[in-house]
């Protein structure tokens, strides 16, 4: 027996695809067939198994469980909820040694996919290729696993609590927030939760529904934050928090129904944190604003900017013991107090709880920080074979330049006007474009920088690409 995925599926950071064309049961199955096959040769033989809200998911869950106990690995079931649940089983239970997540994340309805932990650490890149070569060669373990049922979920929302510890229950007794779970895998823990809260709560699109009925949920395109922004407005609330499909992306905005950026949220949350912690290294992605490594120079932390993807950051917070990281795109990373996975419910609870600390309103902490012209995250078409190749040959036209050129991951060109971002997608045939000024002369001559380079290497800034 051997299977062959869709060229497509396996990616940097986890596995997707499109259900009925380039993803199946096969597919799950196969991939439960080689997860068990690396987790035994590592010592390992249990694993978590969790799902979202789509509507393939339930089918895929039961294909992958009979991969994993064909592959003599034992299933502990956790059942339909947001990702971070399932990270939650695989971290809290000792008995676990790894987990998986059926999720489509912020994909549109008819994707679906998988995410997946691994004896404590993220499952990516060279490991999802290994799947593929194990898939193909057919050679897995063979075994009988058993498969048990957990419910976890108030052990989840107790663990999600404690982010509140220490904060006196009438501090947060006057505070007015709105939830917009978006029909997402979070809206039954969501509602759990707030249920435990002080305060008044005004919980929106709880009922899961892989259709998405009501707006797309993808907390960083601006639209899809119009529900929550219209009830803050309305019912005069304190701020607003939104979540992506599965849970572990935050959106947020202020009692005005400005957005807060996901490097302005890393802001609030690393203020709070270095009051605590001096001296801490807190890690942000390329694309995230100056403003913040400046704003956490100030309050003496080490701002450590590095590679956009979740699964590299969590890498990178191991290395180095960051007790925080987050990226532009709403994934936050707490290892202070919790596990260092990106866990957006858990964020949504320490924005309340640094707003608290810091004895200042979410809506106070977002108008005291600078007003950076930015643009948004530009996407456009690249062919595969040549993304990586413009982007070095950017470097070595740089090479001499006196600006400041950050490599980390594409190019961060830095210089008296701001900075400028260009660097290729790790899961799409795009490259990325970004620039940060303090005036809209500047922006201007930093895209024209941009333009100039891709004109070089014969590309231009043509069509946006989506996600």
């Amino acid at each position: 027996m051997s299977h062959q995925f869709d060229s497509t599926v396996l990616r940097e950071y986890d596995i997707r695809g499109i259900i009925g064309e380039t993803l199946g049961p096969d597919d799950a199955r196969a991939i439960g067939r080689g997860f068990a096959t690396l987790l035994r040769e590592a010592g390992g033989s249990k694993v978590a198994v969790g799902y979202d809200g789509r509507v393939s998911s339930p089918v895929l869950e039961h294909a992958l469980i009979e991969g994993l106990t064909s592959g003599g690995c034992d299933v502990v079931r956790v059942g339909m909820g947001p990702t971070p649940m399932l990270y939650y089983a695989e971290a809290s239970a000792e008995d676990v040694d790894g987990g998986i997540q059926i999720t489509g994340s912020h994909n549109p309805a008819n994707y679906n996919g998988f995410k997946m932990v691994f004896q404590g650490r993220p499952f990516f890149g060279a490991d999802i290729l290994k799947i593929g070569e194990l898939a193909e060669t057919g050679n897995w373990s063979n075994g009988t696993g058993t498969v048990e049922t957990r419910d976890i979920m108030d052990a989840y929302i107790d663990r999600l609590l404690t982010a509140l510890d220490g904060i006196p229950v009438e501090q947060l007794s006057g505070i007015k927030v709105a939830w917009d779970a978006g029909n997402g895998a979070a809206g039954p823990a969501l509602e759990k939760l707030v249920a435990r809260l002080p305060g008044e709560h005004h919980v929106l699109f709880a009922e899961v529904d892989g259709n998405f009925p009501n707006h797309h949920p993808d907390p960083t395109v601006p639209e899809n934050l119009n529900d929550l922004q219209n009830i803050v407005s309305v019912q005069h609330l304190n701020l607003g928090i939104a979540f992506d499909g599965d849970g572990d992306r935050i959106g947020a905005i202020d009692g005005e129904g400005r957005i807060i950026w996901g490097d302005q949220l890393l802001m609030i949350y690393a203020e709070d944190l270095l009051n605590r912690r001096k001296g801490a290294t807190i890690i942000a992605d390329v694309k995230a604003s100056r403003a913040l490594f400046d704003h956490v120079a100030a309050c003496g932390g080490n701002g450590v900017m590095w590679k956009t993807g979740h699964s590299l950051i969590k890498s990178k917070m191991k290395e180095t013991g960051a007790p925080l990281a987050g990226e532009m795109s709403g994934h936050v990373f707490f290892a202070d107090d919790y596990y260092g996975y990106d866990d957006a419910l858990y964020a949504g609870l320490r924005l309340l709880a640094a707003s608290a600390r810091l004895g200042k309103s979410v809506t106070q902490l977002r108008g005291e920080m600078p007003n950076m012209l930015n643009t948004p995250e530009m996407r456009f078409q690249v062919d595969e074979s040549r993304k990586f190749a413009a982007i070095d040959e950017v470097k070595e036209r740089l090479a001499d330049s006196p600006d400041d050129v950050n490599g980390t991951d594409g190019v961060r060109v830095t210089n008296q006007d701001g900075w400028w971002l260009l660097r290729a997608s790790n899961t799409q045939d795009v490259l990325v474009a970004r620039a940060e000024s303090d005036t809209q002369e500047g922006l201007d001559r930093l895209m024209a920088q941009i333009d100039e380079q891709l004109r070089l290497s014969g590309l231009e800034r043509g069509p946006q690409a989506g996600h």
